[in-house]
């Protein structure tokens, strides 16, 4: 470290102040690559972030920490929030502007412009015409790509560097790399013909459609814990209806939760799709709502690679995921969760009348 007292003795105390000040600012200015390869500069680490992206929104609070940074998100991830723990342990969030984007992720410029933004996260390899406006108002936006855990993490760690805090993705990458490795290990043991077929339904109530189809996120988990994907031969997001289900004739079901009034019940008590074979046997299940929906990927999804493990494959997989998420939730939000949080997360209640559901009960 450069002695200030020597410079004082030669009269040039300002002028070491102001080169350390000027060696600082230039020390903070971040530079890096999104996933479009586009260079993302920041002149020191982004205060004020919007994130268009739906999942990202949960991810800078995870992140951070905190809510600070947060100053705009898209309205279907605040529903999320809104519905689900993060408000409970943030309540700050409902606060938070849900205006600077539609659904569609098409940017309200005027409402994004207004929350001054360091940073503006955007989905990357959707054409221009989501990310010109955003550009065009002179604000920084970095681009992500979506559908593999590789991007995932590649898109946490770019967050976190953005935000300056890049020792922070560390532990939570790691932890991701510990729990899919222990379950590729596992499963490596299961038979062909003891993987049972997986569907998974992303929309039900206003038209059916599933992206648990070749290639995606949702299919890459249910056969990464010992599934076999009921629409594999079906690409992208693709509107099917109850005969197509009841072809498949799936031996597990999981419903999105995006949908707040989807529960269990919309194949339980549905003329065609209760003759399934996941009906039968009770083995329906809606997703967890916490920090965010574990459907896609999102900070906590080894959570949900072990919940649906011990779902999929009860015999092989015996996850405590109590504690699992007690120990994730004071690492991802410094926050005690409680058995009434559970409870509420993975829809006890609402789920108990499932097969193997009873394992999520506390003790």
């Amino acid at each position: 470290m450069v002695s200030l007292t020597r410079f004082a003795s030669r009269g040039l105390l300002a002028a070491a102040l102001s080169s350390l000040l000027a060696h600082g600012a230039a020390a903070q200015e971040i530079v890096f690559k999104d996933q479009e390869n586009r260079e993302i500069k920041l002149a020191k680490a982004a205060e004020r972030i919007v994130s268009i992206v739906i999942p990202m929104a949960s991810t800078v609070i995870a992140l951070d920490g905190g809510t600070k940074r947060l100053v705009g998100m898209n309205p279907t991830a605040k529903s999320a929030v809104l519905e689900g723990i993060l408000s409970k342990i943030f309540p700050e969030t409902k606060d938070i502007p849900s205006d600077v984007t539609a659904p569609n992720f098409v940017p309200n410029i005027e409402a994004l412009t207004a929350t001054n933004p360091d940073l503006v996260i955007q989905w990357g390899g959707r054409g221009t015409d989501i990310v010109a406006p955003i550009t065009n108002a002179g604000l920084n936006a970095m681009l992500i790509l979506y559908g593999t855990e590789q991007l995932t993490r590649d898109y946490m760690t770019m967050t976190s560097r953005a935000i300056g805090k890049p020792e922070r993705i560390k532990e939570l990458v790691e932890w991701r790399d510990r729990v899919q490795k222990d379950i590729e290990a596992k499963a490596k043991a299961i038979p062909e013909d003891k993987k049972p077929t997986t569907l998974y339904i992303a929309r039900a109530l206003t038209e059916i459609a599933t992206t648990g189809t070749k290639g995606s996120y949702n299919a890459w988990y249910m056969e990464l814990v010992g599934g076999r994907n009921a629409s594999a031969e079906l690409n992208g997001t693709v509107t099917i209806n109850k005969e197509q289900i009841a072809q498949w004739d799936p031996e597990v079901i999981f419903l999105n939760a995006f949908e707040a009034r989807l529960n269990v019940d919309w194949v339980y008590n549905d003329p065609i799709l209760s003759l399934t074979k996941a009906a039968r046997n009770r083995r329906v299940y809606k997703m967890p709502l916490g920090g965010y929906r574990w459907d896609p990927p999102n900070q906590e999804s080894p959570l949900a690679w072990m919940w649906t493990a011990n779902l999929t494959q009860p015999d092989v997989f015996k996850y405590d995921l109590r504690a699992e998420m007690k120990t994730a939730y004071k690492t991802l939000y410094n926050y005690d969760i409680t058995d009434a949080d559970i409870d509420g997360i993975l829809w006890i209640k609402e789920q108990s009348g499932s097969a193997n559901y009873a394992q999520f009960k506390a003790k």
